[in-house]
């Protein structure tokens, strides 16, 4: 049975996957307070302190889900020292142990949404967009992103899958906020990018059992289509004038597309959001 760490267990997200995939695999959930979860091994700590990770100097770990950070609207100082160094003494520990398998919780503010004043280079926003963050997270992200692409320059053979995940929020929060109320602010690019936790947890399982590809991917992992009841062009016209381009959008299949691209995730692992635009108006009659 494959072993799996996951960072951040008792996290939203963390204590979830765990309660999902504890049947099919060997699991080992490292955090500082306990998740709870019957059937998952679980070891008291923090990912970035190698006494910590020594705990599980005997056990034998296939991939890890590293999803353990500090999050949007943090101090670029701890960022930097999480995020990245964390990281980095996470990553290296594990690569000396053996371990090939890297699936990192990355998101999709390292293009730099947090600003209200930002504006992407292209609409859909590319998987591999670049960082213009100015705060701090979208930065701290961004770094853990090319520390991955280091190790695998020292390391060629291990698998690195970066999801840049959407906001990930529970099933009744996602019918709650979607709406077509929507003010461009900090954050707003994020506000309509929303994706529940049952798709997260899919799309992460998807790529753990992916076969192994040696190598650093970086993807949007997000749902095909925005939360919000506006169009997307309308929506983005709305909010940026004549200073994007929105003919992406035009056509009836695209209509409420979301702002990041999602073709990446859907070819490489077969991952469509269940939770869209369409199955929300339904619910909601």
């Amino acid at each position: 049975m494959t072993c799996v760490l996951v960072t951040g267990a008792s996290g939203f997200i963390g204590k979830a996957l765990l309660e999902s995939l504890k049947d099919n695999y060997e699991l080992i959930g490292l955090s500082r307070h306990d998740p709870a979860v019957d059937a998952v091994t679980f070891v008291q700590g923090d990912f970035a302190s190698h006494s910590d990770l020594e705990q599980l100097d005997n056990v034998s770990i296939d991939a890890v889900v590293h999803l353990a950070a500090v999050t949007g609207g943090c101090d670029e100082g701890d960022g930097i020292t999480v995020n990245v160094e964390g990281t980095r003494r996470l990553m290296r520990y594990l690569i000396d142990k053996g371990c090939k398998k890297f699936v990192m919780a990355s998101s999709t503010a390292v293009c730099g949404f947090e600003d209200p004043e930002f504006i992407p280079l292209t609409f859909p926003i590319a998987d591999e967009h670049p960082c213009l963050d100015e705060h701090g997270y979208g930065v701290s992200k961004f770094l853990m992103e090319e520390m991955t692409k280091y190790y695998h320059r020292q390391n060629p053979m291990i698998d690195v899958i970066n999801l840049r995940l959407a906001a990930i929020i529970s099933r009744d929060d996602f019918i709650n906020m979607v709406t077509g109320e929507h003010k461009r602010s900090e954050w707003a690019l994020g506000s309509i990018t929303l994706m529940q936790i049952e798709d997260a947890i899919e799309v992460i399982r998807l790529a753990i059992d992916a076969e192994p590809l040696p190598g650093v991917r970086i993807m949007n992992a997000v749902a095909s289509s925005i939360s919000a009841l506006l169009p997307t062009a309308e929506l983005l016209r709305d909010w940026y004038g004549d200073a994007v381009d929105t003919s992406y959008y035009e056509s009836e299949d695209t209509r409420y597309a979301s702002v990041f691209e999602a073709e990446l995730v859907k070819d490489e692992f077969g991952f469509i959001a269940e939770e869209t635009l369409n199955t929300l108006v339904a619910l909601r009659g």
